[in-house]
């Protein structure tokens, strides 16, 4: 019975996604607050769902943009399917517009010549004119708008926003010369070249900033280099403006509600930030940008991105859950350097990046100049820093914290009862492997189809859910252990917190490195439980010292993370 509701359920919930996705996005705000009045044990999977569902809709174009980026047919392939097409040459108000050089997911870029004053421009126009909906004509002019009030020797200047024919357009700088995506057809950049080409590019995107813009869409197509190899940042269409705050502390509430898209996730795959592939607009900031930049200079050292899949929704799991293969293991004749430089943009926490492009290009620029990058920085403040610290993946602890303060409660129940038989006098190993076989067997069926109900398992959670069944089988062999060694009930149970204290090791390696410290104490714990299983004491109290630790190990961090999810339920941003 409760398998044909299960399959109702999932069946109900999909047919609500199927309707959302046919409707205008505009629209789909509106229902979904009649969804979760209708819904409401429902809405959270269901805006879940149709966030990654509108991530494949979105982020397709621009994966493809990416693939365009190695593969020259692409473009060709896609001139030919093209909404906005003319006969070339031809005029277009006091444009004559020449031949078309390149277009995106929104817009395509001519040639022009602008006849009034005689000078040859790049002129681009809104892509699917007939066919944009308001917020794309919208991104669009604000584009043009932000270029423009952009001032900087390495941003493309705009000198004309306008309509003509019905055709949203406007003018900018032509750079004669081929795109950054261009020049990594040939393969990887030589070291010195890499550098002066990405130190510009690092000021202007660091000028942006200080006028309170993150980009947000940094990658090689969206980089121009004229004949002499000057850089130029080009394309603001994802651009978002933020508080002067923002460049050197965290985002206030009104700049984080500013910077979020009703449930869309913009900008190409290979080269977006963690944060901004998971939509955790909380943490967008300068460092974005950062992260956009070391995938740019990645790609310059190997000539591919550092995160690369099949489809947009496998590329953006790997940005977000994967560490990218370090360059050498592409190009072994990788600078070294400019390895550990790119490898400090890409960390995945936003406070081990470069907290400033300024900062990057500071960086790049001591490489030039054969002087230590701070890149390379050993400290021991620094790499104890590093090693206690929360990863990535610690987010996925709020999908466990209830049910690790239940895994504390049953722990410690298991590990009193299994004392009162010691002082009991109960010297059968039956009951104790009775205990703990059926005791933790049962809760581990119960454990797991909990968490399996609160939504999708990550590779991650797998991986700590096998080391936690691989401490819970040890537990339970000890007793046989004992048994094969004709030794008394319980003599190993000291390597119980042995046991435990690995499991966290394994824990602070992939969540947070605060776990050390739950593995110090119960290795310590093991040794307590040694010394007290050796004495003669009345009443052996290792199992309850025992029980409590480990009690106390679960407890609390799933106490933290529970409060954690309950908070960010609670948050409207979140809804």
């Amino acid at each position: 019975m409760t398998a044909e509701n299960d399959d109702n359920r999932e069946t109900r919930i999909l047919d609500i996604i199927e309707d959302l996705l046919k409707r205008k996005s505009f629209q789909r705000e509106a229902l979904l607050e009649k969804i979760a009045e209708e819904h409401p044990n429902e809405i959270e999977e269901i805006r879940q769902l149709l966030l990654t569902a509108e991530m494949a809709e979105n982020l397709a174009t621009d994966f493809w943009d990416s693939a365009d980026e190695r593969t020259p047919h692409f473009s060709a392939s896609l001139k030919n399917s093209s909404s906005t097409a003319f006969n070339l040459p031809r005029h277009f108000g006091d444009y004559e517009l020449v031949r078309e050089i390149g277009r995106g997911g929104m817009g395509v870029v001519f040639e022009a010549r602008q006849i009034g004053l005689g000078r040859t421009v790049a002129l681009k126009m809104l892509l699917k004119q007939d066919w944009a909906s308001a917020s794309e004509i919208e991104r669009f002019q604000k584009e043009a708008e932000t270029a423009a009030r952009l001032n900087h020797p390495h941003i493309v200047p705009v000198f004309e926003v306008g309509n003509c024919e019905g055709y949203f357009f406007f003018s900018m700088q032509y750079v004669k010369g081929k795109t950054l995506a261009e020049r990594l057809r040939d393969g990887p950049i030589p070291p010195e070249e890499i550098a002066r080409i990405l130190i510009p590019v690092c000021e202007a995107v660091h000028a942006a900033h200080q006028q309170g813009l993150l980009h947000r869409d940094l990658k090689p197509s969206n980089i121009l280099l004229d004949e002499q190899g000057h850089a130029y940042v080009s394309d603001f269409g994802l651009v978002k403006r933020i508080s002067s705050e923002i460049v050197t502390a965290s985002l206030s509430e009104d700049v984080q509600k500013s910077l979020t898209l009703s449930g869309e996730i913009l900008g190409t795959p290979s080269y977006m930030s963690p944060e901004q592939a998971s939509g955790s607009e909380k943490l967008y900031g300068p460092t974005m940008d950062v992260f956009s930049l070391g995938t740019i200079l990645y790609s310059m050292l190997t000539g591919r991105p550092p995160f690369l899949a099949t489809s947009p929704i496998e590329t953006l799991k790997m940005v977000i859950e994967q560490d990218p293969l370090p360059p050498r293991y592409i190009n072994t004749r990788v600078n070294r350097d400019l390895e550990m430089i790119s490898l400090k943009c890409l960390q995945k926490p936003v406070d081990l990046r470069y907290c400033t492009p300024e900062e990057l290009a500071r960086d790049l620029r001591a490489y030039l100049e054969n002087e230590p990058v701070s890149a390379r920085s050993s400290r021991f403040r620094d790499v104890l820093s590093r090693a206690f610290r929360e990863t990535h993946h610690v987010g996925i602890l709020e999908n466990w914290g209830l049910l690790w303060m239940w895994h504390s409660l049953v722990l410690l129940i298991l590990c009193v009862v299994t004392n009162v038989f010691l002082w009991r006098k109960v010297d059968s190993r039956i009951p104790y492997l009775t205990l703990w076989t059926l005791g933790l067997g049962l809760w581990v069926v119960i454990f797991w189809n909990l968490r399996r109900r609160a939504g999708p398992i990550t590779f991650v959670e797998r991986q700590i859910a096998h080391l936690w069944a691989g401490s819970i089988v040890g537990s339970v062999l000890l007793f046989l252990v004992e048994y094969t060694m004709k030794l008394p009930v319980l003599s190993l149970s000291p390597a119980l917190g042995i046991i435990s204290g690995m499991v966290f090791l394994g824990k602070a390696a992939m969540l947070s490195g605060k776990f050390y410290i739950h593995a110090v104490l119960l290795f310590l714990t093991s040794l307590a439980m040694a010394v007290m299983n050796s004495q003669e004491f009345v009443y052996r109290m290792d199992l309850i010292l025992f029980g409590f630790v480990s009690a106390g190990t679960f407890f609390f961090p799933g106490l933290k993370s529970y409060r954690q999810r309950k908070a960010n339920l609670q948050d409207p941003r979140n809804l």
